[in-house]
């Protein structure tokens, strides 16, 4: 549960954020009469989405033996991929995020692109949550608990973005998002673990200084229960995991989180852009409607 809070919580707030970017703009250009087309669009996105993750998990759900494996392990190695770059993009294009939302909507002459512009938004984000999910069910991790914490999740990014909306000269994100950013790098990470491990097993390496347990840890709360289960879900734990596997795991968290907190562009500027971006147009959209 822990994993698709945070996953609903990161994504979900972008969404919310774009989505106060175009509603602002459309109130402080008087385009309200567009504002229903925005909102169509963003839920026939959201609607897409759901479907989408609804029929993979019904085509991926049940498969065993080396088909289990090679699904797995491919979902977890794209998950990861997208992860890092949707961290990464977001670090260096978030300041130039609510002029390239209001340029789009400039650009959009009739109600429907006004539509289409909200969906693209949307469906980018909510394809990589629906993946992000995906992988974030494992066997102590079941379907409901993922569902219920990416509800959890979606709901306190809802309420951060009217928040941000009403109030966003207010509201300082540059915290929030440093910090899940790093979180999701280490649940990343976990993943890129996971498709290592999945891919040893599909290939049957077993054995040797790489593939055997880097330790073994067979009672207490760092091999079953609650706690057990949360840093499996979240961080991608194992109480037996490979050589390869810390390695990877190790590698890839000192190598991202290395490249989302360097000193060159500090992330936290590049993270709170949008906010910013947000706080501008909102807080005169906000006067204007008011």
């Amino acid at each position: 549960m822990g994993a698709s809070l945070l996953i609903t919580l990161r994504e979900g707030l972008e969404i919310s954020l774009v989505l106060a970017i175009l509603l602002g703009y459309l109130v402080k250009t008087g385009r309200t009469d567009r504002i229903a087309a925005m909102w169509s669009g963003a839920g026939i996105a959201a609607a897409l989405c759901l479907v989408a993750g609804i029929a993979v998990h019904a085509v991926t759900d049940g498969l065993e033996g080396k088909a289990e494996q090679a699904v797995e392990g491919v979902m977890a190695l794209a998950a990861c991929a997208v992860l890092t770059w949707m961290i990464l993009w977001m670090r260096a294009n978030a300041r130039t995020l609510g002029g390239t939302l209001r340029g789009r909507l400039d650009a959009a002459t009739s109600v429907t692109a006004v539509g289409v512009v909200a969906f693209v938004a949307v469906a980018r984000e909510g394809f990589e949550t629906a993946l992000f999910l995906l992988s974030a069910e494992t066997a102590s991790a079941s379907t409901s608990e993922v569902v219920v914490g990416g509800l959890i999740g979606l709901a306190i990014s809802a309420v951060i973005g009217v928040l941000v909306y009403r109030w966003g000269s207010r509201i300082d994100l540059r915290r929030f998002f440093t910090v899940t950013g790093v979180l999701l790098i280490l649940f990343a990470a976990g993943l890129a673990g996971k498709a290592v491990h999945e891919f040893r097993e599909l290939l049957g390496f077993e054995g040797g200084l790489l593939f055997s347990p880097r330790w073994e840890i067979t009672s207490g709360r760092f091999a079953e229960g609650t706690l057990y289960d949360f840093l499996k879900g979240l961080f991608g734990w194992s109480a037996s995991p490979e050589r390869i596997r810390v390695v990877t795991y190790v590698a890839y968290a000192v190598a991202v989180t290395w490249a989302f907190l360097r000193p060159d562009r500090p992330a936290a500027a590049a993270d709170t852009a949008a906010a910013d971006t947000v706080a501008a147009g909102s807080a005169s959209a906000s006067t204007m409607a008011g």
